[in-house]
């Protein structure tokens, strides 16, 4: 190695973020393997890296003993004394022992060392950009799809969308660009991993941050959202400004902003209610889109008796009870569904019991 490889040292320092000690102290401690391996010693060896000028040197470490047990690794005092008359019981004596053709060797594994611990940087910087991103939305490109998982290219790194995670009956094709929602940043031994969701909740509050400024600037509240992943889902908002309906601020002109959730979720279904601290009004509104006559409510138990019209009844519940599943959901409470016919007849069974 020479002045050059320094130079180029210097120049990784600035460009990958790597410093030039660590890249040094890292070559050092492979040069030592290195010259075990080539040469078979067994005796303990150090390695010195000029700093200014590139050379290397291999040195032998032995230590001044009263009693020599092993020549490879110690020394007598009486010997230790003939190369500095300085040398104690206890001292190291370190003895030069770098073979005439070691530079070709250190060369190559300098240049091994570095392109390892650049990759390395280079994966830490990129878990250390997305871990700070878990809850939020990336685009990215369809890569390949293998064995169930879709692979998408986020550019520096590469997301993972499980099969657990794919919103069903969604199809993933080559090079379609696609928002996925982060769910977790793990670090492994190949570089960070990156697992991405399209069925999340998440997804919904934050495709509506993106698309509706008042909620980005904190005028609109997203207070609840609950999700079946393809089908329907129910969004309370809440306005800090009396002036602001924050329903019509999420829908948009002429539907405008939510068709646009609604297309990047493949024609997911999406009701906006708005958010009551009065749970009977919340939970009316929650059945949305159907007309509530009436609300009772349970609060020592957070569950909740609802009328509606009789021939609202199959709307307030929904196709395989999925409104009044939402519902519940975005609420937090236990609803129980009954037409005006069914709470009349309900009423004359408890008073006549």
């Amino acid at each position: 190695m020479n002045g050059e490889f320094i130079e180029a040292l210097d120049q990784i320092e600035k460009e990958k973020g790597v410093a030039k000690d660590i890249l040094i102290d890292a070559i050092e401690a492979a040069l030592i393997s290195g010259y075990k391996r080539n040469y078979g010693s067994a005796q303990n060896v150090k390695v010195y890296i000029n700093r200014d000028t590139g050379e290397v040197r291999v040195f032998s470490l032995k230590d001044v003993v009263d009693d020599v047990e092993d020549e490879l690794l110690h020394i007598s005092l009486e010997d230790a004394k003939q190369i500095d008359r300085n040398y104690e019981i206890g001292d190291v004596v370190e003895k030069e022992v770098t073979p005439k053709n070691f530079g070709r060797i250190a060369a190559q594994t300098a240049k091994q060392v570095v392109v390892q611990r650049i990759r390395e940087a280079e994966r830490g910087i990129i878990f250390d950009e997305f871990i700070n991103r878990e809850s939020e939305i990336v685009t990215g490109i369809v890569q390949r799809i293998s064995k169930g998982n879709v692979f998408i290219n986020l550019g520096k790194t590469e997301a993972i969308l499980a099969p657990g995670e794919q919103i069903e009956g969604e199809a993933y094709k080559h090079n379609d660009r696609i928002k996925s929602y982060i769910v977790e940043v793990k670090k492994t031994t190949k570089g960070p991993q990156i697992m991405v969701s399209r069925t999340h909740p998440g997804l919904v509050k934050r495709l509506f941050e993106l698309e509706v400024p008042e909620i980005h600037d904190g005028v609109v509240e997203i207070k609840s959202v609950a999700r079946e992943a393809g089908s329907r889902s129910k969004l309370a908002v809440h306005s800090h400004d009396s002036n602001v309906d924050p329903v019509g601020a999420c829908v948009g002109h002429k539907g405008v902003r939510v068709q646009a959730i609604v297309d990047e979720l493949k024609g997911e279904k999406i009701d906006i209610i708005k958010w009551s601290e009065n749970p009977e009004e919340y939970i009316a509104s929650s059945l949305s889109p159907s007309k509530v006559v009436k609300v009772e409510v349970k609060d020592d138990e957070k569950s909740a008796l609802v009328v509606v019209p009789d021939f609202q009844l199959s709307l307030a519940i929904g196709k395989e009870g999925q409104n009044a599943r939402l519902a519940a959901k975005l609420t937090g409470w236990k609803i129980d569904i009954k037409s005006e016919t069914q709470y009349k007849e309900y009423i004359q069974q408890k008073s006549s019991s």
